[in-house]
């Protein structure tokens, strides 16, 4: 719950997932493929990989915990969620997550993206960011799926509306918002999408995504450990216990 308060802002895996505890476990699955989807490791530029990363992880714990009766009702009763030392790898997520979900395309996305776009899950995405981060348009950017800069007039247009309506509090940071922070946010966003168009060219010729590399990497480690223990058990006799290799292939990443 640390690192969820430290990268999502809130201790509260419900307010996380924008659902209550009574949610359906049919509703609390799509609520984390959502939020997934903003944060899976493959879809951010990789200035943002590492944070990603993290975040995705994060949110694989939480579905797991409130997947399970009796980690659910810990957590409800206690604030508590319990540790796994092997929940904390990347690969085991990712693994999970597949297994969840069908393979997203870039036509998935796509779609997704057209019939998001305008919607009124759209519009309450909008207004939740806007709220939970007192008018801050680059916590907006972070937390609304698909918010781009070429957004902003439409969006600004659409909470000044909720403003004029009394709907939503108006904060000076959005509508006085310095012409200094809105340019820095628009070189950051620019920058990152051309990294974004490297990497989707980078993976398309090399015909390898980052699970895979992540597979590779624990496979050619987990090689090396064989590798070395064995030598250590030709050098000491076979004899030896093997409880230290054993170990060493829980060797986090």
């Amino acid at each position: 719950l640390d690192l969820c308060e430290q990268y999502y802002g809130t201790r509260d895996v419900y307010k996380l997932l924008n659902i209550d505890k009574n949610t359906l476990e049919r509703d609390v699955k799509k609520a984390y493929y959502k939020l997934s989807l903003k944060v899976h490791p493959d879809r951010v530029p990789e200035s943002e990989k590492a944070e990603a990363t993290e975040k995705f992880k994060i949110l694989g714990k939480l579905h797991a915990v409130l997947s399970d009766p009796d980690r659910k009702k810990l957590y409800e009763e206690k604030g508590i969620i319990d540790d796994d030392e092997d929940e904390t790898k990347l690969a085991t997520w990712i693994e999970l997550w597949k297994t969840i979900f069908k393979p997203i395309t870039d036509e998935d996305i796509g779609n997704y993206q057209k019939s998001y776009v305008g919607s009124d899950l759209e519009k309450s995405d909008i207004k939740r960011a806007y709220i939970n981060g007192k008018g801050c348009l680059n916590y907006m950017m972070s937390s609304v799926p698909f918010m781009a800069v070429e957004d902003e007039p439409r969006i600004i247009k659409m909470v000044k509306e909720w403003i004029e309506a009394g709907d939503v509090p108006e904060f000076k940071i959005f509508t006085e918002e310095p012409k200094g922070k809105r340019s820095r946010r628009h070189k950051k966003y620019a920058r990152e999408g051309e990294e974004a168009k490297e990497i989707k060219a980078k993976l398309a010729k090399e015909g390898n995504s980052l699970e895979q590399q992540i597979m590779k990497r624990q496979s050619d480690r987990a090689n090396q450990y064989d590798n070395f223990f064995d030598g250590l058990m030709k050098k000491y006799g076979e004899d030896k216990p093997k409880a230290t290799k054993k170990n060493a292939s829980k060797e986090p990443i």
